[in-house]
């Protein structure tokens, strides 16, 4: 009697991992012929509806404007709209106007219920019905050892990177449950896969996200959506200038006896992440339209994102 045969590892695939091949085997190999699937042009998005949270600047911003000149219906969110009258929020409807793209700007706090579903309901109006894809952008990273961070700051962390991916998630999926297709792209990070001292918070709450939407992936594939978790690595993205404002805010609530305990690592925790890179942001966008193109059921677990 011949041995069993098994899948050709480039026919392995998501949903074939979950018909019961080996995960060990399957996700490095599934990742990889998805890596080499993207390296084709950018490609065209003409149909296709996209929410993206976060959207006040780097990945999200840049997302919103290559998306939208890509075809897609882009509905871009920030916090504090102001009415529209946010500079930033003027600057991409000013660009929709110009070239002529579907794009338009919604309010969404991420940490606000009332907020998300209420974005979300404007999204799917603007789409006429349930979303394509959710780009779940919004996020913050506080540096500093795991001591110094007080329950406030952490408690925020999750809240935007963990609980306000949660939450728009949960809002978008009765639409695409409902429309029997979706894609949802959690943007976390490469250090969500590993951890390096005074990142140790930001770390737990892209662990978290990254065990929570590949168990969510797994729940919600037998509805015809899925989801691709996105890990950039370094770059340059206002997400550090903002941190680093948390980040002395945070200090300064330091005691005496923590400062001094800790006073070479707060040294270097001051301005981490704000390195020199000379990386493209770029390369987020263009990997987000090549995963929304692709077919279904062909798209990988995880998209690692870096030049390195």
């Amino acid at each position: 009697m011949s041995a069993p045969t098994r899948p050709s590892p480039l026919a392995v695939n998501r949903r074939t991992l979950l018909g019961g091949t080996a995960v060990a085997l399957a996700a490095p190999v599934a990742v990889s012929a998805a890596n080499a699937a993207l390296e084709k042009a950018a490609p065209d998005l003409s149909g296709k509806s996209v929410l993206i949270t976060g959207s006040s600047s780097g990945f999200g911003k840049l997302s919103a404007m290559h998306l939208a000149r890509s075809g897609a219906t882009v509905i871009a969110s920030m916090r504090n709209l102001r009415g529209g009258k946010r500079p930033e929020a003027e600057e991409l409807m000013d660009l929709a106007s110009d070239e002529q793209l579907a794009l338009s700007v919604v309010e969404i706090d991420v940490t606000k219920q009332d907020q998300v579903e209420a974005g979300v309901r404007q999204a799917e109006e603007t789409a006429g019905g349930g979303l394509d894809a959710l780009l779940s952008n919004a996020g913050i990273a506080i540096a500093g050892p795991v001591e110094v961070h007080n329950h406030e700051q952490t408690f925020k962390h999750f809240d935007v990177n963990l609980y306000g991916s949660q939450r728009i998630a949960q809002a978008v999926l009765p639409g695409m449950r409902q429309k029997g297709s979706g894609l949802i792209i959690p943007v976390s990070s490469q250090l969500g896969r590993f951890v390096i001292p005074n990142f140790g918070v930001y770390c737990a709450t892209k662990h978290a996200m990254e065990a929570m939407f590949e168990t969510m992936a797994y729940e919600i594939a037998p509805f015809g959506v899925e989801i691709t978790i996105v890990q950039p690595g370094g770059y340059p993205t206002k997400i550090w200038d903002n941190g680093q404002r948390y980040f002395e805010e945070m200090i300064g609530t330091v005691n005496d006896e923590r400062q001094k305990a800790y006073e070479a690592h707060i040294a270097m925790a001051n301005g981490l992440g704000r390195n020199p890179w000379d990386t493209d942001p770029m390369d987020i966008p263009r990997a987000v339209a090549e995963l929304m193109a692709m077919p279904d059921g062909k798209r990988p677990l995880r998209r690692p994102v870096h030049p390195d």
